[in-house]
């Protein structure tokens, strides 16, 4: 195995001046640093980083929370903060809650240790007091979801806008008895994308019919039975604003069980713009989050955080875009 010592030995310098180069360190000549990295790369020689860190009191290591790995909206939202993690010589660790407490505080842990620079918290379940206890002393950074109590940074889109607009949609499709599926009302994305919902309806002059929203979890499964729940009422609705795609996939597998067509007798919109959602048959129209700089933004925002602690506190609110497809749009023929 080569050792440092054996760098420095290969390359005539001092075990001092190979470890500066290796630090990136401006107090070696152009010449030195140059022949030191060829010797290193010749010899293969890797340092040990973890011994490096310790000395530094920093591990290099980012903590993504978030809730399930199965779920595909993370997906794009990991790889950005996996890339700016890169560029910046950090590693991500994904840690999945399973939205339980107790593996929070496991993770939450691993900061107190020492072993993680910061947190990128994307679990909108997350304990808000754990949350408020461990921002005092450690880099916390939210993404997506985030809690009006706490101020701290975080990167999202305008829910209420959103949900405002995939409703103006609807209705401009000639759509009058909208329902809404939403997931629990104490997430704040559920809450401003249900406002949204209303203000589009009221705006129209459609009345507000309670029967027509439904709470739940935000899954496949909830998203099947949420529409069979709606499609038994007499009155069943014509269109359907789905505040996942996730849901909305569930909701569209209903839709085709009980033969109905749509968008004919029922629009569907779903939110978040997942791979899947231009898959499906019919495609589905959906709100478009920009979820891979989304994890970018979070990312950057947190090692600014790790590098400088007192540094601002910034709140971005990124666009969104809605994507119109099949299922509110009659295919031509």
């Amino acid at each position: 195995m080569t050792t440092i010592q054996k760098v420095a030995k290969e390359a005539g310098v001092s075990v001092a001046t190979v470890s500066r180069v290796l630090n990136k360190s401006d107090r070696v000549a152009p010449k030195t640093k140059s022949i030191v990295e060829e010797t290193i790369k010749r010899l293969k020689y890797q340092p040990n980083m973890l011994g490096r860190n310790l000395r530094r009191s920093e591990s290099r290591m980012i903590l993504a929370l978030l809730p399930s790995i199965s779920n595909p909206f993370y997906t794009m939202i990991i790889k950005g903060i996996e890339d700016v993690a890169r560029e910046n010589e950090y590693n991500v660790l994904l840690c999945q809650t399973n939205s339980e407490l107790e593996r929070e505080l496991v993770y939450i842990n691993l900061l107190k240790q020492r072993l993680a620079d910061g947190l990128i918290s994307l679990d909108p379940t997350i304990n808000i007091n754990v949350l408020r206890g461990v921002s005092q002393d450690y880099p916390i950074v939210q993404s997506c979801e985030y809690s009006e109590e706490l101020n701290l940074p975080y990167v999202t889109i305008d829910n209420f806008q959103a949900g405002y607009q995939a409703v103006k949609h609807l209705i401009s499709i000639g759509k009058k008895k909208i329902a809404l599926i939403n997931s629990d009302n104490k997430f704040i994305y559920a809450r401003l994308r249900q406002k949204g919902y209303l203000k589009a309806l009221e705006e129209a002059g459609l009345g507000i019919n309670e029967d027509f929203i439904i709470n739940g979890e935000n899954d496949f499964e909830s998203g099947q039975k949420s529409m069979q729940q709606l499609l038994a009422r007499k009155d069943r609705p014509d269109a359907v604003f789905l505040v996942s795609d996730v849901l909305a996939i569930g909701a569209l597998k209903t839709i085709r069980d009980m033969k109905l067509s749509v968008p004919e007798d029922i629009a569907v919109v779903g939110f978040d713009n997942i791979e899947f959602a231009i898959r499906m048959n019919p495609a589905l129209t959906t709100i478009a989050q920009p979820m891979y700089e989304i994890g970018r933004e979070s990312c950057r925002l947190l090692i600014n955080r790790i590098v400088n602690k007192d540094v601002e506190i910034e709140k971005i609110i990124m666009d969104f875009e809605l994507i119109i497809r099949e299922s509110t749009m009659k295919q031509v023929e």
